[in-house]
This record gives C-alpha cells, sequence and structure tokens, in this order.
C-alpha cells in the first residue's frame, strides 16, 4: 500500500490521505473545490466547483500513474440534484470512459461546498 501525495492538489483536511494506491489500483478520497494554490473555495456556481475539483483529480491521478481513461467507479455527492445537470455537464468533459457511477444527495458537505467526487481508477504506480 502506497499514500499519495501531492501539492497541486488540495491537502487533507483531516486524518486521511489523498489517495492510497494498492494491488495496481489507486483509491482517492474525495475531492472538493479547494484551489490548492490558495486552500479556498473560490468558485461559487456547480459548473466552477465542478471544474476545480476535475483539476484536483486530474492532480492526483498524475501521480498516481494513473488518467481519467482508467477510472473504473466514481461516487459523486451533490448538496442539491437541481444541479444534477449542469454537474453532468462539465463531469461528461472528463468521464468519456463512461465509469460506473453513483450519485447522490447529501445535506451538508464539507466547507459547504456544492459537490465531492472520489474517483477508484487503474494504476501503474511503481
Amino acid at each position: 500500500m502506497i499514500r499519495i501525495q501531492t501539492e497541486k492538489a488540495p491537502a487533507a483536511i483531516g486524518p486521511y490521505s489523498q489517495a492510497i494506491v494498492s494491488n495496481g489500483m489507486v483509491y482517492l478520497s474525495g475531492q472538493i473545490a479547494i484551489n490548492p494554490e490558495t486552500g479556498n473555495v473560490e468558485a461559487t456556481d456547480i459548473k466552477g466547483q465542478t471544474e476545480q475539483i476535475i483539476k484536483n483529480i486530474s492532480a492526483i491521478l498524475d501521480v498516481s500513474g494513473s488518467s481519467f481513461e482508467k477510472v473504473v467507479k466514481t461516487t459523486c455527492f451533490l448538496a442539491d440534484m437541481n444541479d444534477f445537470a449542469a454537474f453532468n455537464e462539465v463531469y461528461g468533459k472528463y468521464f468519456v470512459s463512461l465509469p460506473a457511477r453513483s450519485c447522490v444527495a447529501a445535506k451538508t458537505l464539507p466547507k459547504n461546498v456544492l459537490a465531492e467526487i472520489e474517483v477508484i481508477a487503474e494504476s501503474s504506480y511503481k
């Protein structure tokens, strides 16, 4: 088991890792719309927050020996299901391999963000 850490994504805000690589798979902790350069949530709408989440995921996948094409499963959390269509518009630009997915509404997300995404992907990390 290998713990993944990169400064190109937000640091964990609790006792967990950004990601873990184990047995050829990488398991990303849920990512929210924190800009790693400022430590703040800057986007105020679902599309902007989803774009930042995607940037964070991309950075972690990269250092984990993975990519969006290798994602096999995502779990998505939305603060408001009325944002589902706008969220999907951004999500669909990046997860073009159509991984398995669950998407649920969550009453409250960390830092009161509008969305969170966790990812499981194949990894070539050595």
